[in-house]
């Protein structure tokens, strides 16, 4: 997925917001194309929430600015964030009503006049076209955010900011998630400011993203560059653990194995070379049930502060 052009959705310079004594955001500095899918990455308390609580104009900035669709934000708060759409945390409804009502009592708040079949359209779209009759007390935590992220398309906005929205959903939920934000910006050309602790989700849309970290950017790029300089933790699960240890000893693949249980044996690997290792433990006769790759963001901050270092 590429950046559409070189027109700037969103535009952070020197952005900080201190809460007494704590620097939550500091001197962030962010740029999102028309047609990103822009990856905000950083562990829990990094500052993520923060910054989109600034861009959403929840809270005020300590110092910087922040331009959206080319405005001032602070300035033009009302026109802007009539074309934007966001879900933050964990989103509330009438319990007592169905998802139908939720939407257009939301609607009607937010001041846009949304027709019925807009409204049926965004629950089609999230996967709740059958269940709108439903009273949203009757769902579960997933279905709920669902909900949300169709509160969050019903005014058709252009740009979408999505705080973790993958939360609470089930693997195939967190996929159906993934290729609904995939289908705004390829298909419907929206831009997506995505925010998450979740590598791997961003890994699977996202063109572009920063990591940040106690509220400073830590790296910022196109993804697919970004993550096949780092290399994954991957497991491989064997048949015969002792005969593959034997098979491996002695070769270069030993020095990049890192632990081996039961019927696992783990590689700090570069991810060109995962295919390579899987044919050279068929090839001498080790049977591979499985190969799992993990690449957990608080391993990316060890390496590139190591790097740095």
């Amino acid at each position: 997925m590429e950046t559409l052009n070189n027109e700037l959705v969103i535009e952070i310079k020197n952005l900080s917001k201190n809460f007494k004594e704590l620097k939550a955001v500091d001197n962030l500095n962010i740029n999102v194309f028309k047609g990103d899918v822009f990856g905000f990455l950083g562990p829990n308390g990094a500052g993520k929430s923060t910054t989109i609580r600034m861009l959403l104009t929840l809270i005020k900035p300590s110092g910087g600015s922040i331009k959206i669709f080319g405005k001032n934000l602070f300035r033009e708060r009302l026109s802007i964030l009539r074309n934007v759409g966001a879900i933050v945390e964990k989103p509330d409804f009438y319990g007592y009503l169905s998802a139908y009502k939720n939407l257009e009592i939301l609607s009607r708040i937010s001041g846009h006049d949304i027709p019925k079949k807009r409204i049926m359209e965004v629950l089609e779209l999230v996967g709740l076209a059958e269940r709108y009759k439903s009273k949203v007390k009757t769902f579960s935590h997933g279905m709920k955010q669902r909900l949300g992220l169709a509160q969050a398309l019903l005014h058709d906005p252009d740009l979408i900011i999505l705080d973790e929205p993958t939360t609470g959903l089930d693997p195939m939920g967190m996929k159906e998630i993934r290729d609904l934000i995939i289908h705004l910006s390829r298909d419907l050309k929206k831009t997506v400011f995505l925010s998450s602790h979740i590598l791997f989700e961003v890994e699977q849309v996202a063109n572009r993203m920063i990591i940040i970290n106690k509220g400073t950017a830590r790296v910022e790029g196109e993804v697919k560059e970004l993550l096949n300089a780092s290399h994954l933790t991957v497991t491989f699960e064997v048949t015969n653990i002792e005969k593959a240890k034997a098979v491996l000893s002695n070769t270069r693949w030993s020095k990049l194995m890192k632990n081996s249980a039961n019927s696992k044996i783990e590689f700090t690997i570069d991810s060109n070379d995962v295919a390579s290792l899987n044919r050279y433990l068929v090839e001498n006769g080790i049977d591979v049930s499985s190969i799992i790759p993990t690449r957990s963001l608080e391993e990316y901050f060890l390496k590139i502060t190591e790097e740095a270092s």
